[in-house]
């Protein structure tokens, strides 16, 4: 008899820790989405303020040759992507191939932005983008810094709990796969 009640106090124990184990691994993995959630606001944010500062009209054929369709085409572009990386993204925080395409994005829309600051400190006749837009992205690009951040320490929390032996044994059960953390654009 003592050894039948040994079994149930250990199966009861092996139960309550599976069951607080499951738990942490859940609220590790919705406190990565949470961090994504505040992440894809402050980029949602970004490709607000490009689309803002896209002309309305339609580029006329004249204005095609003096430089300022490549200027809004490739800062258009790059924001298209990234908002479509972003929609991806934002379905599945956790899948390592929608943060993969969303830091590519991100680097193309950094680069478009910078060749369109570049090339347009050169323009005699002024520069196509007021000075506030520089400033408002510059904001935006650190707001959005920050919130990765928090994101990439949200998902190191939660890939450090799936390895960790026990909890690494419910993971594999229940599909906890690893996630990956949004390369920091420098």
């Amino acid at each position: 008899m003592s050894s039948s009640l040994v079994f149930w106090i250990a199966a009861a124990v092996a139960l309550f820790w599976a069951v607080g184990a499951y738990n942490r691994l859940v609220r590790l993995r919705s406190e990565a989405n949470t961090a994504f959630a505040a992440m894809d606001a402050e980029l949602t944010r970004q490709v607000a303020l490009v689309q803002s500062c896209l002309p309305a009209e339609e580029i006329q054929p004249a204005s095609m040759f003096d430089g300022s369709s490549s200027f809004w085409s490739s800062l258009e572009g790059a924001t298209a992507q990234f908002a479509a990386s972003l929609a991806v993204a934002r379905q599945r925080p956790l899948e390592p191939e929608g943060i993969a395409a969303l830091g590519a994005a991100q680097d193309v829309l950094t680069m478009a932005w910078e060749r369109a600051v570049r090339d347009d400190a050169h323009d005699l006749a002024g520069s196509r983008l007021p000075e506030s837009v520089s400033v408002t992205r510059a904001h935006l690009v650190a707001q959005a810094g920050a919130a990765a951040e928090n994101f990439n320490l949200a998902v190191q929390r939660y890939n450090a709990a799936i390895a960790q032996f026990p909890a690494l044994l419910l993971a594999s059960l229940f599909g906890f796969k690893p996630g990956l953390a949004l390369p920091l654009s420098a």
